[in-house]
C-alpha cells in the first residue's frame, strides 16, 4: 500500500496497524494530502475525509479512530470506548486498549510513533514519542499500562516508525546537556557537528534504547527518515527550514481486529 507502511514484526492476524504516509488523501497545497490533523490549518472537511480513509483500510469506522490531542508528555490513556473523531478530547502522547475495533494512533511530523503488540493477550499501544515524552517516560508508562491491562512485557513487540534521522536532526549544547544530565550514557546517542557547540540526534535510537531497557526484547525500527523522503511524508523540520506557515501530520494507527 502506497499510503502506509507495516513492521513485519507485528504483523498477526489478530492485529491490524500501519504507519501511514502523507499520500492518497484529499488536502492540497501545504497538506497534500493525508493529512490528519484539525490542529493544522487545513480545511476540516478534508480532514475529516483524510480519517475517514485511514479508517476504512484499517478495517472500521472512522468514530472508532482514536486520536489525542498532544502535548508532548509521558501521560497515558487507556481507552475502553471510542470518542466522536472531531474531538481530540484527552490530552497525552501515548493510547493502549484491549478492545476490538478501537483502532488507537498518534500523529507525527518527524517525532516517533511507536507501535506495541503483545498479539498473544490482543493488546496494544501506541505512542508519540518526541525527545520531550522520550526522555520524561512516555514509553515507560505506555508498557506499564499495557501491563495492567494484562500484557505479558515477554510477549510485547515494539515497532519505530518514520521519523527524523540522526543526519537531519542538528541540535545545540543546551538540549544536549539535557539528555547529559539525565545520562551520561546517552552520550552515545549523539554526534558532534562540525559546527561549534551542534551535535547530531539519534532519536530512533535512543528510543529504542529506552524500550529494551524496559524490558522489550523484540524490536523493530523501520529507519526511515521524514525530513529527507518528502515525496511521502510531512516534516516539521522542514517546515521551519523552508519557513513555511504551517505544516501536515501523518497517522499511526494498531487496532485488534
Amino acid at each position: 500500500m502506497d499510503n502506509y507502511v507495516t513492521s513485519k514484526l507485528l504483523e498477526n492476524d489478530d492485529i491490524n496497524h500501519g504507519f501511514f504516509t502523507r499520500n492518497a488523501g484529499v488536502s492540497t497545497g501545504l497538506y497534500n494530502s493525508l493529512n490528519i490533523a484539525y490542529s493544522s490549518s487545513d480545511n476540516p472537511d478534508n480532514i475529516l475525509e483524510n480519517r475517514k480513509i485511514i479508517a476504512k483500510d484499517m478495517g472500521i469506522n472512522v468514530d472508532n479512530l482514536v486520536i489525542l490531542q498532544q502535548i508532548h508528555s509521558n501521560i497515558v490513556h487507556v481507552i475502553d470506548e471510542p470518542f466522536n473523531s472531531r474531538e481530540e478530547v484527552a490530552k497525552g502522547d501515548a493510547l493502549v486498549t484491549n478492545k476490538t475495533g478501537i483502532a488507537i494512533a498518534v500523529m507525527t511530523a518527524d517525532c516517533v510513533p511507536v507501535i506495541f503488540a503483545d498479539d498473544k493477550n490482543k493488546i496494544v499501544g501506541v505512542a508519540h514519542a518526541g525527545w520531550g515524552g522520550a526522555i520524561s517516560g512516555v514509553l515507560e508508562n505506555t508498557i506499564k499500562s499495557m501491563q495492567e491491562l494484562g500484557a505479558d512485557i515477554n510477549n510485547i513487540k515494539a515497532a519505530i516508525g518514520p521519523c527524523i534521522g540522526r543526519d537531519s536532526y542538528e541540535v545545540g549544547l543546551e538540549f544536549y546537556q539535557r539528555f547529559i544530565n539525565e545520562s551520561n550514557f546517552n552520550s552515545n546517542f549523539f554526534i558532534k557537528s562540525s559546527k561549534t557547540d551542534k551535535y547530531y540526534f539519534d532519536i530512533s535510537a535512543f528510543v529504542a534504547y529506552k524500550l529494551s531497557n524496559s524490558g522489550i526484547k523484540n524490536i523493530d525500527m523501520l529507519d526511515i527518515d521524514t525530513l529527507k523522503n518528502e515525496d511521502k511524508f510531512f516534516s516539521y523540520r522542514r517546515s521551519c527550514i523552508r519557513k513555511e506557515e504551517d505544516y501536515g501530520r501523518q497517522l499511526s494507527v494498531v487496532v485488534v481486529r
